[in-house]
């Protein structure tokens, strides 16, 4: 049993990690019905909605076919890098750095395995983790923290696009820099022949009837996204409708990374009703803001530290620059950057380490760079 838990820990490194934090804060904090109210349900359920929807893509090949594309527009290598990584870095400005990696990721294994550029995904997946949490900083709906934030502040979309555009700019630069160094590195530019091949298990990708019921149901999710759609009810109707169309679809989301996302709601909630905590905190973050959110996101991520740290002062537009930056450093700064690592530990399970490595090294430079720009606009 204990061998079982052992290799469990291993496998579930993060998930065992935030129920680990959940069940100390529980000693601290005692169970109750106000447990309940520190799980975002709508957060859950769409991310449970946008991961069947993907799967459902997945399974239909349509992400085989965004490679058939890229590969026929692009032959060089740091072509199709800058593809893969700036498509997150531009459309996670609308549809949440959560939903770009979904979508991207897979996308990227696919891409380079077709191109025998295996040897590129812990690198290219790497930088699509931080377009999409830097890119997702430009607009309110880019992420959870901004939408919160942009909602209880009372700061206008002008406001907002102002105080973040900068930072994006700059991002915009480092990844363009990245993919220039990388290039540098390997300067050979001979055009790529991949070899193309057809997918197994893939039955349905000739049913129209799946292919209508995916695409109106990711159209759903995109509305809920821009909260033109509830979430509650979004969830029953995409879970009964691969209930009854393909079941298999469900076996294929991954429960693991919301589960976690519950455990880091549980230590989040616990921590905000700690009276010692509160008045520590306050005293602590008052002009500090950007500081204090950015080390706190390093520890419960940004979105957590969000709702946490905006119960201790008004300067929000402080809380957004430190929690989106924030995002950035370790693995659970962003519960986005979970979505990558998850893919890489299913498609390459023995790289996990590797993969680990170079993403906490990147994500600390980018950290460092970008607050070092902050300090010269401040």
């Amino acid at each position: 049993m204990f061998r079982n838990i052992i290799a469990f820990i291993k496998k579930e490194t993060v998930l065992s990690a935030a129920w680990i934090l959940a069940l100390i804060s529980a000693f601290l904090v005692p169970p109750s019905k106000e447990y309940l109210s520190y799980i975002d349900f709508n957060t859950l359920f769409l991310l449970f909605c946008l991961m069947a929807v993907m799967a459902s893509f997945k399974k239909l090949g349509a992400f085989e076919s965004c490679s058939k594309f890229l590969l026929g527009k692009f032959k060089s290598k740091s072509g199709i890098l800058s593809v893969l990584v700036f498509m997150p870095f531009f459309f996670s400005m609308v549809i949440t750095n959560d939903v770009a990696l979904i979508v991207f990721v897979p996308l990227a294994i696919i891409t380079l395995r077709m191109c025998g550029l295996e040897n590129l995904v812990l690198f290219t997946v790497v930088l699509q983790t931080l377009a999409a949490n830097l890119g997702s900083m430009s607009l309110p709906m880019g992420n959870p923290q901004n939408l919160y934030l942009y909602s209880i502040s009372g700061i206008n979309i002008a406001g907002f696009i102002s105080t973040m555009i900068p930072y994006t700019a700059a991002s915009f630069i480092l990844l363009l820099m990245s993919i220039f160094i990388f290039q540098l590195k390997n300067k050979a530019t001979a055009e790529l022949q991949p070899e193309i091949k057809p997918d197994e298990d893939d039955k349905n990708k000739s049913s129209k009837g799946i292919w209508i019921a995916t695409v109106v149901c990711f159209i759903l999710c995109l509305l809920c996204v821009g909260k033109l759609f509830p979430a509650w009810i979004l969830f029953p109707v995409i879970f009964i409708a691969y209930l009854i169309a393909d079941r298999k679809i469900l076996k294929n989301v991954d429960y693991s990374l919301l589960f976690t996302f519950i455990g880091f709601f549980i230590f989040t909630g616990n921590i905000k009703n700690m009276d010692a905590a509160r008045e520590v905190i306050a005293t602590a973050i008052t002009g500090h803001e950007v500081g204090f959110s950015i080390a706190a996101s390093q520890v419960i991520s940004n979105v957590p530290a969000a709702l946490l740290l905006s119960c201790f002062t008004d300067n929000f537009k402080a809380l957004l620059i430190g929690t989106n930056l924030g995002g950035l450093g370790t693995l659970i700064a962003s519960m986005a950057s979970l979505i990558s690592f998850k893919q890489i530990a299913k498609n390459y399970h023995d790289k996990r380490g590797k993969y680990f490595i170079q993403f906490t090294v990147m994500n600390l430079v980018f950290l460092a760079l970008l607050f070092g720009f902050h300090l010269i606009l401040a």
